[in-house]
């Protein structure tokens, strides 16, 4: 008697369409970020839009900025590679729905509000720390080891909370220059046309053209 299993229909189509919220459990990192995005007073980047109303809407700023401060959370500078995560991996399309921007839209957008958009990464990581996570994604928030007994954790001394601020600043700066030197690097291997279907074969392993 052969074995039973679960139908698998990857080709049946949906009665109703899905959201990629449903295969996103409610504790991912993601949605704590879009909350915190949310919050933040984006004016120094919503400026620069309102002085130009010409051309077709932008992509929302605080979808850019959740994008690019998951994508580096993740470990992830390329634009190229968050353009393709977008398009396959749930975390990343729970950000961008079905509106994916390219590559370029994504270097263009750092480079535009770099300035801004490390203030903005700034304040989300002491909102981060403030919340009591000790790391989001692959960044440490506070150096210091979390004593397991929590009774006997302090806040952070002003001296400490001066060192905290500023090795943060330095993590950003270092993530934004490996994010430049990354599609700097990429444009050169693959030209700067929109080119988002084709990577370095070092990154995706020769598995795909």
């Amino acid at each position: 008697m052969s074995k039973t299993y679960r139908a698998w229909n990857p080709r049946q189509s949906w009665l109703l369409p899905p959201s990629p919220q449903d295969w996103l459990s409610q504790g991912d990192l993601v949605y704590f970020l879009m909350d915190v995005v949310e919050s933040l007073d984006i004016s120094s980047i919503t400026a620069v839009y309102e002085k130009n109303d010409q051309g077709f809407p932008p992509f929302h700023p605080r979808m850019m900025l959740c994008l690019l401060i998951y994508s580096y959370a993740m470990g992830v500078r390329s634009s190229r590679q968050i353009a393709r995560h977008c398009q396959r991996d749930v975390g990343w399309r729970v950000i961008v729905g079905e509106d994916i921007p390219d590559f370029r839209t994504i270097s263009g957008f750092r480079k535009m509000h770099v300035s801004a958009f490390s203030t903005l990464f700034l304040e989300v990581l002491g909102i981060c720390q403030a919340a009591g996570l000790v790391k989001l994604g692959h960044l440490v928030l506070d150096g210091s080891k979390v004593k397991a007994n929590a009774s006997r954790h302090k806040a952070m001394s002003y001296g400490r909370m001066v060192a905290e601020e500023l090795r943060l600043k330095g993590e950003i700066a270092t993530l934004l220059q490996e994010a430049e030197s990354q599609d700097a690097s990429e444009d050169a291997l693959l030209g700067a046309a929109d080119q988002a279907h084709k990577l370095p074969r070092s990154w995706h392993g020769g598995r795909h053209g």
